[in-house]
């Protein structure tokens, strides 16, 4: 049976053109809103990534293997394109039009469909032909080059900053947006085209702005939220983990420095010139003690200082764990759906989804009696091989 009740998009249907990195993620952000997420996978897989079964970019969503290289492919899309409100796709520009199933033709058999393209270098300019990967997308937009420290090389962020949030985010808030116009009154479908570029470039515009006012040096490392700040930043303890400060405001770094045991004598906080001498001060206050004592030290106060936590020690953090901000749920433990909603809750309530497992079920709800026929149904049989 298709799920329903389960999130704010219940009943809003999505096709997810299978790949990797910022389109699946998308679209579990949508299933995990209560969308109706149909995978379409490829056989033999979107590329390298970790076993079905511990994907969780695929929770919540249901999968069909379809062959869009065979005669029959392009059309068992189309006609589940057809039954969508959102396609969402990651394909090089010309791709999803060289298989058939590009804009002009899905929009041509559902014109209130939104039809989703998610890529590094965007649909158009002089990269959008070439690959590409987050470093390279974060590193043009100036937004790699303000992290890390200022006598060494840029930090790398994971693929948290430009595939997930600059990519992925700006996917979903483009699709919401145009779903909404497409439902409204005379509305229509439309393409989003949302580039991870153009979405981590976005994330950059109050630095923009401080930069231009002078509130900001075009350098690492020398500024207030880039670790410049000695108040602002991370310490290592005596059990070599470290603590996170964030003392921004006069009264919580008046917390901070009575808490740490610098408030009397230590540098002055309001003069860069004395900044090098206080980042001394608290690193040797912080060296002091085990992580786990500083915690103590902290806790419950307005002095803005946290435990830095591996990913293993996140989910038992005392706030986190009371909150629910992750679940245990198919043996698997997985950050819960984000945002929350009062009246319309988001569940995990499927596990990563197995290529081309519930071809029957979508072929039966969403009423595409051709997903079980041709080479997508050898292909489905392929992939449980």
């Amino acid at each position: 049976m298709a799920d329903s009740g389960h999130g704010p998009l219940s009943g809003v249907r999505v096709v997810e053109l299978a790949g990797i990195g910022p389109g699946p993620f998308a679209a579990m952000l949508l299933a995990d809103l209560g969308a109706d997420v149909v995978r379409v996978d490829r056989p033999g897989g979107a590329g390298p990534r970790i076993a079905p079964e511990y994907d969780l970019t695929n929770r919540n969503k249901r999968s069909v293997v379809v062959d869009l290289k065979s005669p029959e492919g392009a059309a068992q899309v189309l006609d589940l394109a057809e039954r969508a409100d959102v396609l969402v796709e990651g394909y090089r520009p010309g791709v999803a039009e060289r298989l058939g199933v590009g804009p002009e033709e899905c929009l041509a058999r559902n014109p209130r469909l939104v039809y989703g393209r998610m890529t590094g270098w965007g649909q158009q300019g002089p990269l959008a032909d070439t690959a590409g990967h987050d470093i390279a997308y974060i590193a043009v937009t100036g937004a790699l080059g303000m992290i890390g420290p200022p006598d060494g090389p840029p930090a790398i962020p994971g693929n948290i900053l430009g595939d997930y949030a600059g990519g992925s985010l700006y996917l979903v808030i483009g699709v919401l947006a145009a779903l909404q116009h497409a439902r409204a009154e005379g509305g229509k479908g439309q393409i989003v085209d949302a580039a991870i570029v153009d979405g981590t470039a976005h994330l950059t515009a109050m630095i923009h702005g401080m930069l231009a006012a002078g509130g900001w040096q075009d350098r690492r490392g020398a500024n207030l939220l880039d670790g410049g700040a000695p108040f602002y930043g991370t310490y290592e303890t005596a059990d070599g983990g470290h603590m996170a400060v964030g003392a921004l405001e006069p009264r919580f770094y008046a917390e901070f420095s009575r808490l740490l045991g610098i408030e009397d004598g230590a540098p002055d906080r309001n003069d860069p010139a004395a900044w090098g001498a206080l980042r001394t001060a608290i690193a040797a206050r912080f060296r002091t003690r085990s992580r786990a004592e500083w915690t103590e030290v902290f806790a419950h106060s307005d002095a803005c200082v946290a435990p830095v936590l591996s990913l293993r020690e996140a989910p038992a953090h005392p706030h986190l764990a009371a909150r629910g901000t992750f679940v245990d749920r198919y043996g698997l433990t997985q950050p819960a759906p984000a945002p929350r909603f009062s009246a319309t809750p988001g569940t995990v309530r499927r596990p990563p989804a197995q290529p081309g497992a519930d071809t029957e079920e979508i072929a039966r709800d969403w009423q595409v009696p051709g997903l079980t026929a041709g080479p997508g149904g050898r292909g489905r049989q392929d992939a449980g091989s």
